[in-house]
This record gives C-alpha cells, sequence and structure tokens, in this order.
C-alpha cells in the first residue's frame, strides 16, 4: 500500500552514518545518496531522507513510528545493537511482544533526530 516514505533531518552526515549502520543488518542500504538527500531500501528506495531546516518535532507521544521487516531474530537483536553505538536511543529491547503476536520479535529506538524506529521479525524462532 505504501510506495514509500519521506522524512526531514537538520544533519545529513549524522543520519547517514545512523541509518547506514542500524539498517545494514536488515539488508537495507543506501540506494542514493546526495547532499541533501538520502534513499534507502534493498532493490528500491522506500525510505527518503532529507535535509530541511524545519523537521517534524518528535514527540514520543504521537504514535508515530517507522517499522522496518528484519529477516531474523538476530538482524533484530544487530539493529538494536548498532543503533545504541551510532547514538540511537534505546525505546524497547530486542524481545518477544506476545501481546501482539506469538512470534513478534522487535526492537525499538530514538534515532538522531528523535525519530521511534523498530525492527520486526515475525518468524517463529
Amino acid at each position: 500500500m505504501i510506495n514509500h516514505l519521506s522524512i526531514g533531518v537538520r544533519d545529513i552526515k549524522r543520519t547517514k552514518a545512523f541509518y547506514d549502520a542500524v539498517l545494514a543488518p536488515l539488508g537495507y542500504s543506501c540506494l542514493s545518496s546526495g547532499d541533501a538527500s538520502l534513499g534507502y531500501g534493498d532493490k528500491a528506495v522506500v525510505l527518503w531522507i532529507s535535509t530541511t531546516s524545519s523537521p517534524v518535532p518528535a514527540d514520543p507521544k504521537s504514535g508515530l513510528h517507522i517499522c522496518f521487516d528484519a529477516p531474523t531474530r538476530a538482524s533484530v537483536d544487530a539493529f538494536h545493537k548498532a543503533a545504541l553505538k551510532a547514538k540511537g536511543q534505546d525505546n524497547g529491547k530486542p524481545g518477544l511482544r506476545p501481546d501482539y503476536d506469538a512470534n513478534y520479535y522487535a526492537a525499538f529506538v530514538v534515532d538522531p533526530d528523535g525519530y521511534r524506529i523498530e525492527a520486526y521479525c515475525g518468524k517463529a524462532a
């Protein structure tokens, strides 16, 4: 249903370092890179990130977050570890969320701009 998503950030270099690190364990990479924009995906760009002087203010109560598919539970763990190392903030350690689904394995972090992101794997262990 969704072809792509775009977000705005103030510091594209800092953002590239963060997303390169956290998306690599999930099998995604930067497919498009310019001075003011980045595009991430596996075969096609799904997440566009652009420099702006007025990004959407971070609001942890908004409910807004971006969830990335992860191929394995180990990749969810690696996503979380990479995010913390790249100056992201923990927003939910890797683990099962049985209240969502019996096989809902996910981790949640906040990126350096305040966007809440998640890695999710629904495969049985």
